[in-house]
């Protein structure tokens, strides 16, 4: 009978009818499985559930199978290489990485470091690296390897031996600002931009990442920007991780692309950073059936070479049943157990299994291993992961958190925690792995590095020379693109006339010029979570074509309409539904992909402006960390422009949100020409001048008549921040200078014309696009000015800008009063912030920017009583005004409404 198949005959009366007809049921089922192929069998199978289910018998639906290695021993392909020589490559790995750590937490600053997480994945780690992960050449791109992020120490450890990182790198472990450089505590390109490919902390970003990686290496093939090759996309995670709902929240997405180009491997060492993961359950066993559900591939690898003996002679099937028995928390103590205990505990609970090992002693049993820990084992998941087509696999591996450290934290709760080693500790590591340290030096830990013509240095770096080259490894393969021509842009500082326009539609007809653009259209990238219509980009579908790797089976019920749904192999866009996390992935891989595949591909996220940095906000600081380039375009956006939509949809948040990333560059236009002025500044920055900068614009759907670009407008203040748009008509003795931004300008512009017909003031109005950089360029100016003492100081460009400019200064937005209030230092006299802080509403434009003080009215007021304060008007003016304007003075104040 064949050893993947377990029959608990146990479980069959040997008298009676059921009894005989299951005898020869199972008998029939053996000879198939000795005479057929495994597809047969399985055709067979599903024919009989068929026919049971057609009659009416409701079979129990399961996607569990035994607690055993999905590969039995005999379908185990030999291992290629070494074994003793990768031991002792592992064993150098295992103990430099555990000395990185407890010699940087014998420093007083002692910053931290996990030992645990590595000494439970080298094995994974290892067999990957001598024999599978290939490195970039000129021809491929190679493998991408999601690292998990805990496990960095073994990596900087095998870059050691390797000769790409020094002693003194392993010395400054997390202490990064060490003038002779440092190691960052997890994958970081930001800090590390040659070595780490992809940064996986927070936990649950790298496995949703790693899938619409492997989507976008597909993509990229089916459109024709990259060659079709059999690079892989490998992630490396935790069995604690797979909680976080990013982590399983994409799965059927890798089924349904069948993306057999993507590998996972979930160290499933049942333990988390408290304590176990399923202590009252299997871990593997649940993960097995969500895997499977999703429709992915699974491969186990739960039992070393030691249990395959007692498996093969387990005809009764009993072991089997014992496995799957056995909770996550026993078998957490059984890692740290004796073997007497285990052989009372585990194999006691049926004479038979005790009869089964009773050639084994005591010391034997403590030994047997996890799979997670057997090369052989791996390497045959690793194969046959290779080998599967049509869809993507997991590897559940079974592992020992600790593995390694004896009683300083091995299958502890505290291992994840464990930092420090004694020297009884140190010693017993060393013994353990036989690192050739004498008994004097070991309390040092130090670090251990064979000569280069040893066995161990030259098997390494002949592995790694057979795949390609070093991994991990970063490089900017891409060639800087060539600017498209100031044609492309010239219509949109002519204006619109008497038409309106909102910024969304001149946003959209920015992009569709830059998808017909020779030069650079194939390389642009929209990304929509299921809102192109939303956003007028529906037109995009029928010339540019939805992307769907399996083409459209279907007629699409809009076919005879101008913008029906029409999906293509080849498609440019990237329709996403209702995800915006798996859009950001999407948008993080093709804004990347200047580094994985030396492609310049430009991607347009465009979205709900609140569903962004809010919801989203740890995937867009990674794409800081990352380095990513692209646009990031909030529609709909600021709190009183989306009519009807109400609190959770209106937006008066994200720009502020945007700061702290520092490498994202935000803007909130007003008017077309200046759309276009950022976007094709965009291009050059990120992809002629390579700049590591992403940007982040806003775009309302808010329709008037779009200006001509003024006369004397430059492409300099709208890019720094801020410029003047429209001097007052007329010269009056009352001066005030209005600043309005984005959904606002408008706003200010009425108030313009109010102040000088009610109240004969000069009111100058400024476009102000950007408060972040404005916001920057200040500090940056102080900074540079503290730290230069007697030089000539520098002026911020808000201070340049608005120079001798009189009166008194209104700031208005359709954000929180924090955006004015970040650039007010810089002015010469304290501005009046105007902004909707509070909650949004459903309700129509006008009442939202009365509710939130931010319309005509309530900038009029704002700078009437600005000039009151400074005794230029009586404040019986500013009383008789907001009688005028109706406005109720103990109207609640929307922050608390």
């Amino acid at each position: 009978m064949s050893d993947t198949v377990s029959v608990d005959k146990t479980q069959i009366s040997p008298n009676g009818e059921v009894g005989l007809e299951l005898r020869e049921w199972l008998d029939s089922l053996d000879y198939v499985l000795d005479s057929r192929s495994p597809e047969q069998v399985r055709d067979l199978l599903n024919q009989l559930h068929i026919r049971a289910e057609a009659a009416g018998v409701a079979l129990p639906i399961t996607g569990k199978t035994p607690y055993v290695n999905t590969i039995p021993r005999n379908q185990q392909p030999p291992y290629p290489g070494s074994r003793e020589i990768e031991r002792r490559i592992k064993s150098l790995i295992r103990w430099n990485a555990m000395a990185m750590v407890v010699r940087a937490n014998s420093d007083p600053a002692a910053p931290g470091g996990h030992i645990s997480t590595f000494a439970s994945s080298a094995t994974l780690y290892e067999v990957g690296l001598n024999h599978f992960f290939r490195a970039p050449t000129e021809d491929t791109s190679g493998d991408l390897v999601f690292i998990q992020g805990h496990a960095t120490p073994g990596i900087y450890a095998r870059a050691f031996l390797e000769g790409r990182l020094s002693e003194r790198h392993l010395e400054n472990f997390r202490r990064e600002t060490r003038e002779e450089g440092g190691l960052s505590s997890y994958p970081h390109p930001w800090l590390m931009p040659d070595f780490w490919q992809f940064p996986t902390v927070s936990m649950g970003l790298g496995p949703i990442l790693s899938i619409y990686q492997a989507r976008f290496n597909r993509y990229l093939e089916d459109r024709g920007l990259k060659p079709v090759d059999d690079t892989r996309v490998w992630g490396f995670f935790g069995d604690g991780e797979m909680d976080e709902p990013e982590s399983l929240g994409a799965l059927t997405l890798a089924s349904r692309e069948q993306l057999d180009n993507l590998t996972w491997v979930v160290n499933c060492n049942l333990q988390r950073l408290d304590g176990p993961v399923r202590g009252n359950g299997k871990i593997i066993q649940e993960l097995e059936g969500v895997f499977r559900g999703a429709g992915w591939n699974v491969i186990k690898v739960i039992w070393g070479d030691d249990w395959d003996a007692l498996l093969e002679r387990d005809d009764e099937g009993v072991l089997v049943r014992r496995m799957g028995e056995i909770v996550d928390g026993e078998m957490q103590k059984y890692s740290v157990s004796d073997g007497a205990y285990i052989r009372e505990q585990f194999f006691g609970a049926d004479e038979r299994l005790l009869k089964m090992v009773e050639h084994l002693s005591d010391e034997q049993l403590a030994k047997m291993r996890r799979g997670g820990h057997d090369p052989d084992k791996v390497h045959a998941a690793y194969a046959a992961a290779v080998e599967h087509a049509d869809g993507p696999t997991v590897i559940l591996a079974h592992t020992v958190k600790g593995y390694g450290l004896g009683e300083a934290g091995e299958g502890m709760n505290i291992s994840h925690n464990q930092k420090k080693m004694n020297e009884d500790e140190l010693r017993e590591f060393r013994t353990r792995f036989g690192i050739p340290i004498d008994d004097e030096d070991v309390a040092n830990a130090p670090f251990y590095k064979p000569a280069d013509d040893s066995d161990e240095i030259r098997y390494l770096k002949e592995r790694r020379e057979a795949l390609g080259g070093f991994l991990p490894q970063r490089s900017l393969r891409a060639e800087p693109l060539k600017m498209p021509a100031d044609e492309l842009f010239t219509e949109f500082r002519q204006g619109t006339g008497d038409r309106d326009m909102a910024t969304t539609m001149a946003f959209g007809r920015v992009l569709t010029k830059l998808m017909r653009d020779r030069e650079i259209g194939h390389l642009i990238v929209p990304i929509i979570p299921d809102e192109a219509r939303t956003f007028g980009l529906d037109s995009l579908f029928r010339p540019f074509g939805i992307y769907a790797h399996a083409g459209q089976k279907y007629e699409p019920v809009d076919r005879e309409t101008l913008s029906y749904y029409k999906e293509a192999t080849d498609g440019q866009i990237l329709e996403e539904g209702i995800n915006e996390a798996g859009s950001m992935s999407s948008f993080i891989a093709a804004g990347t992909a200047y580094a994985s595949h030396g492609i310049n591909t430009i991607p347009f996220f465009v979205y709900y402006s609140m569903f962004g940095l809010q919801r989203i906000g740890d995937l867009i600081w990674l794409a800081g960390d990352i380095r990513c380039k692209g646009f990031l375009v909030g529609g709909t956006a600021g709190r009183t422009t989306l009519a009807g939509e109400g609190l959770q949809h209106n937006d008066g948040n994200s720009h502020l949100l945007a700061y702290p990333v520092p490498n994202l560059v935000a803007y909130d236009p007003a008017f077309a020409y200046e759309i276009e002025i950022i976007i094709k500044d965009g291009i050059r920055r990120m992809y002629v001048e390579q700049e590591d900068v992403f940007y982040y614009l806003t775009v309302e759907n808010d329709n008037y008549p779009m200006p001509a670009m003024p006369t004397g407008v430059t492409e300099e203040g709208v890019l720094k921040g801020m410029y003047p748009f429209r001097k007052a008509s007329k010269t009056r003795k009352l001066k005030a200078q209005i600043f309005g931004a984005g959904a606002i300008m408008n706003m200010a512009l009425e108030a313009q014309i109010l102040l000088e017909e009610k109240y004969e003031i000069a009111a100058d109005v400024w476009s102000v696009t950007s408060f972040k950089e404005l916001h920057n360029d200040g500090l940056d100016v102080d900074r540079w000015n503290r730290l230069h003492p007697g030089e000539e100081k520098r002026v911020p460009w808000v201070t340049e800008c608005i120079g001798d400019a009189k009166g008194v200064f209104v700031v208005a937005s359709d954000y929180v009063k924090a955006l004015p209030e970040s650039i007010a230092r810089w002015f010469p006299k304290t501005p009046v912030s105007l902004g909707t802080d509070g909650f949004g509403r459903s309700e129509g434009r006008d009442a939202l920017r009365n509710h939130f003080e931010v319309d005509a009215r309530w900038i009029a007021i704002a700078t009437l009583s600005a000039l009151a304060d400074e005794g230029k008007i009586g404040h019986e003016v500013v009383a008789a005004a907001i009688k005028e304007f109706g406005i109720d003075p103990e109207k609640p104040n929307p922050v608390t409404a």
